[in-house]
């Protein structure tokens, strides 16, 4: 971004008022902190105490474009579509709208509880499809042994009552019949597996865009830019967390920011929750400087989609 200089501001705008006055306002706002001057002979650019100002005091309606959004949303549903595929078309749409990098994290706080159990024998291979809550259907590939193959018929049907009669979506291997063992060991570790990968967080997180930042002035030195790189390869949730100043209003500028990749970007964020209790995340990342007020909103309408859809 940019410095802009008074007589800049004075020509774009049309302001009546002469470049010295302008000057001498900037100046006057640079010392409440609210815009810096990155050289000497420089024009002005925002602070983020700045930034936090104009968010907090100073947000314009964020027109009509985000009622084009909230239209082009209403046409989504969990019917023709699986979750993960929902949230990739949300993410895409939240970017190609607002021209920032955008990410989701699938609900959190909440156990995966399984309600169906499906298993398909293919050579030496056992196809497993586990129907989770949230509309969500896993599947897994693990070798069968050929004498477990008898057992699957039988196999199924115990898993079929063990979850009609119980309440949490849990599998009773001790009550395993002695006739079913050979292939309820091969599940049973195949399932807890899965269940165990999908308490990390980053299993949760689908974003999108990240191309977008690099092309931003701010990121023009990798150098600053390589942190957030990082950061998402590794703990991509990690730009959501959890706001606890109500103040905040659900974005995170620079250093308000928890974690150090974050410092030269903004993080606008919604939550959203299941009908299980989780919570889940929206949200926008970019430089600093941007549309605030699109931003927020097209957070919280995607945010209010999933509300509705998943509450």
């Amino acid at each position: 971004m940019e410095p802009v200089g008074s007589k800049t501001l004075v020509q774009r705008f049309g302001l009546k008022a002469s470049s010295s006055t302008i000057r001498s306002a900037m100046g006057a706002l640079e010392q409440k902190g609210l815009l810096i001057q990155p050289h000497t002979s420089a024009g002005r650019v925002p602070s983020p105490q700045g930034y936090r100002h104009y968010v907090d005091c100073l947000l314009p309606p964020p027109g009509t474009p985000v009622q084009h959004l909230e239209s082009e949303l209403t046409n989504l549903s969990l019917r023709w579509a699986a979750f993960d595929d929902l949230l990739w078309q949300l993410a895409r749409r939240l970017t190609d709208f607002t021209g920032l990098m955008s990410l989701i994290t699938k609900p959190a706080g909440q156990r995966q509880m399984l309600q169906e159990v499906r298993l398909v024998q293919s050579g030496d291979r056992l196809l497993v499809m586990l129907v989770e809550n949230s509309n969500q259907a896993t599947h897994l590939n693990i070798r069968c042994p050929p004498e477990a193959v008898s057992e699957l018929e039988a196999m199924e049907e115990w898993i079929s009552y063990q979850l009609n009669n119980s309440s949490h979506g849990v599998l009773d291997w001790s009550s395993l019949p002695s006739h079913l063992h050979l292939s309820g060991s091969v599940l049973r570790e195949a399932i807890q597996s899965h269940g165990q990968s999908t308490l990390t967080p980053e299993n949760g997180a689908i974003f999108h865009g990240l191309s977008r930042l690099v092309t931003q002035p701010e990121f023009s030195d990798s150098s600053s830019f390589r942190p957030l790189l990082e950061l998402m390869d590794s703990h991509p949730s990690a730009v959501v967390p959890v706001a606890t100043n109500q103040e905040m209003n659900g974005v995170w500028i620079g250093a308000e920011h928890p974690h150090t990749a974050l410092v030269d970007c903004s993080v606008v964020q919604a939550s959203y929750r299941s009908s299980s209790a989780g919570v889940g995340q929206v949200a926008l990342v970019g430089p600093m400087r941007m549309a605030y007020a699109t931003a927020m909103a097209s957070v919280r309408s995607v945010a209010n989609l999933l509300d509705r859809l998943l509450y």
